[in-house]
């Protein structure tokens, strides 16, 4: 084990133990008493069923962790990654091949590995709390679609990145404009062609909600192609909404099992804050985070996939690997990006927070008063059983919207 594969170990333990101490607060900070904000939404028996949600989901994703974890290390340190880069090119003597061969070997071992804990989270835990509504069959059938999907989308991507750093000059540049033109173009068709391959999506019916919808789209500057139900409930009770679509044309998606639990004032406070991400530049401020936070990324990768350099050597004997190459390269960078990737999303996440709370004011102002949104948040906490005051460190890792007492706060302050 050289100095960086040590680095690299340290940092994943010291980042499971993390989340492990910001578990294990979250759940001790969970409220003995509903609060007030939800008083006739959230009794004592829903209090304790949200807290015993909580504490399943979060030993289950210790448990998960735990293995993910464990699973990876003995992999790497029986050097499971050389055989399989020694049994990809024993496959092709091409270079993209090989590389497409080791590549996708790992996606299918990561998918095959997960689906028992997806399949426990879904038929085990949604299915005591009654959140499930999916069918083993469709359950598997949304499996054997994302590998088809991550297939036609994933292999050509792969290849022609491999192909780039192989073959052209200041490949991180060309890398990077062609993984930036590849998502757009996949953003741009994805309500169209991607989405209904998992979901059913129907026009809204003329009717008071429509119309509301569409004068809502009209007060703020916000044109839209379309209006669109969504079948949410065949795999789960929880409701939702989001907005798909580029430019002047945009379309709302409304989830059914929303309709059926909201009001139309909450689902327009709901939209209402949704525009407001629009409205406020925060689409294309993150869209261009996006990109640069990508060019960087690129630019490491070449540092770890350049045959001539001494970061990369050291990657590759750290993973036990001795050739250089970019498949490989781009793996293991992955892998030592992780921890700082996590630390890197603390910033991220406090921003989009703050993105949230303007949205929020947006809202409110554009719908003329708080009480709608703040009435379909505490709703949406009540029905998904979440924590209403989530600890600090919990917040800080992983939430990219605030907690719902904080958002209630902010909302009253509109007044």
């Amino acid at each position: 084990m050289n100095t960086l594969a040590l680095i690299i170990v340290i940092s994943l333990f010291l980042l499971w133990n993390l989340e492990f101490i910001a578990t294990l607060l979250n759940i001790k900070t969970f409220p003995s008493t509903p609060p007030p904000e939800l008083d006739g939404l959230m009794d004592q028996e829903k209090l304790d069923k949200a807290r015993s949600y909580l504490s399943i989901n979060s030993r289950f994703d210790i448990l998960r962790a735990t293995f993910s974890l464990s699973l990876l290390l003995v992999f790497w340190f029986a050097h499971g990654f050389s055989f399989l880069d020694g049994l990809a090119h024993s496959l092709s003597g091409n270079e993209i091949v090989a590389g497409l061969i080791f590549l996708s070997a790992l996606f299918l071992a990561q998918n095959i590995v997960s689906i028992p804990f997806d399949y426990y989270e879904t038929f085990v835990i949604e299915e005591k709390f009654g959140f499930n509504k999916s069918t083993k069959g469709l359950f598997f059938a949304d499996r054997i679609k994302g590998l088809a999907l991550a297939a036609a989308l994933g292999l050509p991507l792969m290849a022609g990145i491999l192909w780039i750093f192989n073959e052209v000059p200041n490949a991180w540049l060309g890398a990077w404009a062609f993984v930036t033109a590849f998502q757009l173009i996949a953003t741009y068709l994805a309500p169209s062609l991607i989405l209904p391959i998992f979901n059913k999506f129907t026009p809204m019916p003329d009717g008071e909600l429509k119309t509301e919808i569409e004068s809502l789209g009209d007060k703020c500057g916000f044109p839209l192609q379309g209006v669109f139900t969504m079948d949410g409930s065949k795999r789960s009770t929880k409701g939702n909404a989001y907005f798909t679509g580029f430019g002047k044309f945009k379309k709302i998606a409304l989830f059914d099992t929303l309709i059926d639990k909201s009001t139309t004032p909450e689902i327009l406070g709901i939209l209402a804050h949704e525009i407001g991400h629009f409205k406020l530049g925060h689409i294309k401020q993150r869209l261009l985070v996006g990109i640069l936070q990508m060019g960087l990324i690129f630019f490491l990768i070449g540092l770890a996939v350049d045959p001539n350099g001494t970061f990369a050597a050291a990657l590759h004997e750290a993973f036990f690997v001795e050739k250089i190459s970019t498949h490989t390269g781009l793996i293991f960078f992955t892998i030592l990006l992780e921890p700082a990737s996590k630390l890197l999303s603390v910033l991220a996440n406090a921003w989009s927070r703050k993105h949230e709370f303007e949205a929020d004011a947006y809202a409110s102002k554009s719908t003329g008063s708080p009480d709608a949104l703040a009435n379909a948040l505490k709703k949406l906490t009540s029905d998904h059983l979440s924590h209403p005051a989530p600890h600090k460190l919990r917040i800080v890792l992983d939430y990219s919207h605030p907690p719902l007492l904080q958002r209630l706060q902010s909302l009253a302050g509109e007044r």
